[in-house]
């Protein structure tokens, strides 16, 4: 049996995978995001390590004896700074810190020679301003740190006392040559950061170390169990969904919301409003539209308008589309793509007496629809046609909803039955780094056959007339900000 653990943002699980692809048993356990300031979102290390082991222990119950080998996966962009031996220095800056927009000036003063192998638009949250900031505020940890480290890296190295990371990881710290494959020393050295305290980079299915007693005992696992790389979070779920192929696009509405297309060759966004990765398998990209503020804005609207998440979905599907001129604009937390603008904030424009709780909830979704439409279109603007969209993550269950979207994008949609699709991806890979499977093609055929979820309707012109009002909103919107 294998095990794929994922240590995301709130949460961390952990999937005891059968050697056939069955699902044997899956279990988390949650851990606080803190924010000490506004725009910061820090988590502490050790919270993590505590809550793998509960996840692990529930999910491997007393089939610890049968497994045979671990691999990681874990939320993209985060900073732990470690001493030599792993022991944090503060507390991890998440992936959701916009601490860092300060020093985005900093990367755009680079020569475009410089800036494109990055491959990707400049935004706060990544690794790369993080470091700058922490050099400019707290230069003594800066300092003394011996490692700057991914989360789930760092909770390798906890694991096996072994320094590394692995490409798709790396892709996203804007401090990585996507198309070289390998740190991007003349960016590094261009920005006065250091280079000494960066990892070194292996396959993701490789073997990165092995679990040292400590740590055995800690998760209740055998001790000398070979530990794989593993892959960031979304490069894992491509893997757990079998999304192998250019062509195959996901949509993945979580806090935020991904939409992905693996690429068989490194294309560089000219516009900057998608990102462009590594996955976990070699040679090979995939890229991303980002969009922040997806479940995150519609469990606000819910929670401030009292509602059950049944109550959302009756309530709101009980008015008309265009919601009788009401738009929402979902931008929370700033936003990604499109936009790149984390100062950009919220709003429900064209508010009127005749309007009720079930316009502002309805509003609230066709919002988050409409980013999710420009998102795609920034995603087709890279040249790739699609054939076929594939529909994860927890916040699509209800079929209003995915009607909602299908008719929005005006594209077919497929849903995927994968459950901890991350997880299963990095339990993959556990699986290739042993043998197990002879490569990533190997596992395709463990991967469910996604079925159609929804179809687009006819077009609705009140719908159409939001979502021209949605896209004029913005530049007004951002004068504001």
């Amino acid at each position: 049996m294998l095990l794929g653990i994922d240590l995301g943002t709130g949460s961390a699980k952990a999937l005891l995978l059968a050697t056939d692809g069955t699902a044997a048993c899956e279990a988390s356990s949650s851990y606080p995001v803190n924010a000490p300031h506004p725009g910061w979102a820090e988590s502490e290390p050790e919270d993590w390590w505590l809550a793998v082991a509960s996840a692990v222990r529930k999910a491997v119950g007393n089939h610890a004896d049968r497994v045979q080998a671990i691999a990681l996966s874990g939320q993209m962009h985060g900073v732990v700074l470690t001493s030599e031996s792993g022991q944090p220095l503060r507390p991890a800056i998440l992936w959701a810190d916009t601490r860092s927009s300060a020093t985005l000036n900093t990367y755009h003063s680079l020569d475009a020679a410089i800036l494109e192998p990055l491959g990707n638009p400049v935004t706060a949250g990544m690794a790369g301003p993080t470091l700058l900031w922490l050099r400019e505020h707290e230069a003594t940890v800066y300092t003394e740190a011996r490692w700057t480290l991914q989360p789930k890296d760092w909770l390798r190295l906890r694991m096996t006392g072994e320094v590394a990371t692995e490409p798709s990881d790396a892709s996203g710290t804007l401090l990585y040559d996507v198309v070289s494959d390998n740190w991007a020393r003349e960016a590094i050295w261009a920005l006065n950061l250091r280079s000494d305290w960066l990892p070194k980079i292996i396959p993701s299915s490789a073997i990165a170390g092995y679990l040292t007693t400590i740590a055995s005992e800690h998760l209740g696992l055998r001790v000398g169990l070979p530990v794989i790389a593993g892959a960031a979070d979304t490069a894992a779920a491509a893997l757990g969904n079998g999304l192998l192929e250019p062509g195959l696009v996901q949509l993945t509405i979580g806090t935020g919301a991904q939409i992905i297309t693996p690429r068989s060759q490194p294309i560089i966004d000219p516009h900057g409003r998608t990102h462009l990765y590594r996955t976990a398998l070699p040679n090979q990209w995939y890229t991303l539209a980002a969009m922040q503020n997806a479940g995150l804005a519609l469990e606000w609207v819910r929670g401030i308008l009292g509602l059950s998440w049944q109550e959302v979905y009756t309530k709101a599907f009980s008015v008309p589309p265009g919601c009788e001129g009401l738009t929402f604009l979902p931008y929370l937390t700033g936003e990604r793509t499109p936009h790149l603008d984390p100062y950009v904030r919220g709003a429900w424009v064209g508010l009127g007496l005749h309007h009720t709780q079930a316009h502002l909830m309805r509003a609230a979704l066709e919002g988050v629809a409409f980013a999710l439409r420009q998102g795609f279109e920034a995603l087709e603007a890279t040249g790739f046609k699609a054939t076929e969209t594939r529909l994860a993550g927890g916040g699509t269950a209800e079929m209003p909803w995915k009607q909602l979207l299908t008719d929005v994008l005006r594209i077919p949609l497929y849903a995927t039955t994968v459950a901890a699709a991350s997880a299963r991806g990095a339990a993959l890979l556990a699986g290739i780094g042993i043998g197990i499977y002879a490569d990533a093609n190997d596992t395709s055929k463990l991967a469910a056959t996604p079925t159609l979820a929804a179809t687009p309707q006819s077009v609705d012109s009140r719908l159409e007339e939001a979502w021209m009002r949605y896209q004029s909103l913005y530049p007004q919107l951002k004068k504001m900000s």
